[in-house]
């Protein structure tokens, strides 16, 4: 009978498996944006947007929890984990949830759905060049160095407006180039960690530690606790379903395969981002810039992703 291990490792289980997970991930973009309708979060209630992100992840964690709670076999305890593993867990929670969700969820309230999705595809071109200043075995090629520049030129052309003006705030797209890049160090520092903690365990713990002082500084700022009507709770569960499904997923693959075979799928996230926007919140996605810069980014992925043996796909 073989293996979680095994099976998480097989290539066309493991290319199913990264693929649902950019697809809920890129679902995320409208289910905010619509969230924020049904909570009645004002444009400017920085406090408001953290405490509904924060209850999010910190549900998210509970139901992650809950199903390993279930699972069966041989299971790492809570117990088991020493100070310094709670360190490493803490320190992911807040790398990934608390700080990276901060700059995501402000960020993708003041920009369009499309152009976060298409921003945060970003996260791929930073991991290439995280790699090249971690590992000496994974140094920037001349392809990859093209896929990286041809990143950088979406990022640019989707901020272009008519009459070649530049649309730029800090507070909005640079906010989400931030959650990229945190994005992209999160998942070096998951895989070292997720070593010596159970992969479901660890995406648990972080969800919920970071979700909770997420959710603790935003009432402390002064934001009520979220509420909303049945639709509104709804949306919420999906959200946290989400995430619990695809970090718990996300993270067993990473540690059962190389990082670049699964981040590759990373380019599916703009795309079904953009598709859900528009048939969501109404958004226009015929805009020349928009359909160029997909093209830009989802060939940049490729081509930092294939561009060397070292980080093919399995076959």
């Amino acid at each position: 009978m073989p293996t979680t291990s095994s099976r998480l490792s097989n290539p066309v289980l493991a290319s199913l498996l990264a693929s649902l997970c950019a697809i809920l991930w890129g679902s995320a973009y409208p289910s905010i944006k619509l969230g924020y309708e049904l909570f009645a979060v004002g444009f400017d209630d920085t406090p408001a947007k953290l405490a509904f992100a924060g209850l999010r992840f910190a549900f998210a964690g509970l139901l992650v929890l809950m199903f390993r709670a279930f699972q069966k076999g041989e299971k790492q305890s809570i117990r088991s984990l020493g100070g310094s593993a709670w360190l490493q867990v803490l320190l992911l929670a807040l790398m990934q949830t608390t700080i990276h969700y901060y700059f995501f969820y402000v960020g993708v309230s003041y920009t369009t759905g499309a152009k976060s999705s298409i921003l945060n595809a970003s996260s791929v071109f930073f991991s290439a060049i995280l790699s090249h200043l971690v590992y000496a075995n994974d140094h920037i090629s001349v392809r990859k160095g093209v896929g990286i520049f041809i990143g950088f030129l979406s990022v640019v052309l989707v901020n272009l407006q008519s009459g070649f003006g530049f649309s730029f705030s800090v507070q909005g797209e640079g906010f989400v180039l931030i959650a990229a890049f945190l994005t992209s160090l999160s998942a070096l520092f998951s895989k070292r960690t997720s070593r010596r903690i159970d992969p479901v365990l660890l995406t648990a713990l972080q969800l919920f530690l970071g979700g909770t002082i997420l959710l603790v500084l935003a009432l402390l700022g002064g934001a009520s606790f979220p509420c909303s009507s049945v639709w509104g709770y709804l949306l919420l569960f999906y959200m946290a379903g989400l995430s619990a499904v695809a970090f718990s997923l996300w993270t067993s693959l990473l540690k059962h395969n190389k990082v670049s075979s699964i981040t590759v799928f990373n380019f599916l996230i703009p795309v079904v981002g953009t598709l859900l926007s528009a048939l969501i919140l109404g958004e226009s996605i015929l805009r020349f810039q928009y359909l160029i810069a997909l093209l830009l980014v989802v060939s940049g992925i490729v081509l930092v992703t294939y561009s060397s043996p070292k980080i093919q796909l399995h076959h």
